[in-house]
């Protein structure tokens, strides 16, 4: 079984605007899984789509074999959602907003407050616990965000650009968290536009202009992009390469 599945994903809005074109792709239970893109290229919309957030205009897609269409609630039971702006309650303190997650994810009684513990201990937040999420540094709101989505264990975890804005060091810290949980088992689908970030990743999906336009692990990626002039390329070098040869296609089309 696969962690995820997804076969013709497409979301269209009602002015004609095509926010994904088609997607379709598979990953297995315990990768580290990438969508890697520039700014509007339907990484959010994917995400979103696969969180169940927003419904897509056609295709399908399954989260550890429940499908989102027929068993939504079943689906979204199994899936952490950290999204790009934190979803925490700035009028909420930082107890509040873990008890409140915990509620949503149906724990009750001693495995809430179990869970509520461990969510402090493991990511430091018992100095914060009285103060807004609004008055954490950005580190500390990060732990904070990705307790909250981590509450209930799901075996899937989406990170929708978790370390866009912070700085080096604190992005560093997030990733140790990150790669603790895939040793674990735990199934991480990330968005990201940082090259170094997709490097981690068991495999990558590189995402432009709303369609999927390459798949594979980095290493492969690099010797897809690889020409006489640059034998050797970076993430960075395949991925803007790769975007030369998808825009040439596009134009070999027309």
């Amino acid at each position: 079984m696969y962690a995820l599945e997804v076969t013709g994903l497409r979301k269209t809005y009602g002015n004609g605007v095509e926010a994904l074109k088609g997607i379709s792709l598979t990953v297995d239970e315990g990768d580290f899984f990438a969508l890697l893109g520039p700014n509007g290229a339907g990484k959010s919309t994917t995400f979103k789509m696969l969180c169940g957030l927003l419904k897509p205009t056609s295709g399908n897609a399954s989260i550890v074999g429940h499908d989102l269409r027929h068993a939504p609630s079943a689906a979204k039971v199994q899936l952490g959602y950290m999204a790009q702006k934190f979803s925490l309650y700035g009028l909420l303190s930082v107890m509040q907003n873990l008890a409140f997650f915990s509620g949503i994810y149906g724990l009750r009684k001693a495995l809430r407050r179990e869970r509520i513990d461990e969510m402090i201990e493991t990511f430091e937040l018992q100095r914060y616990l009285g103060r807004s999420p609004n008055e954490l540094p950005l580190g500390y709101k990060q732990r904070l965000a990705l307790a909250c989505s981590l509450m209930h264990r799901p075996p899937v975890l989406f990170l929708d650009e978790p370390t866009s804005g912070v700085d080096p060091i604190t992005r560093r810290e997030f990733w140790m968290h990150i790669n603790a949980l895939v040793r674990r088992g735990v199934t991480v689908l990330v968005t990201t536009h940082f090259m170094d970030e997709a490097e981690y990743c068991d495999r990558v999906a590189l995402m432009y202009q709303a369609r999927l336009i390459a798949l594979d692990t980095p290493d492969k990626l690099k010797e897809r992009a690889a020409t006489t002039d640059c034998p050797s390329p970076t993430m960075e070098d395949a991925f803007i390469r790769l975007i030369e040869v998808a825009d040439a296609d596009g134009r070999a089309a027309a």
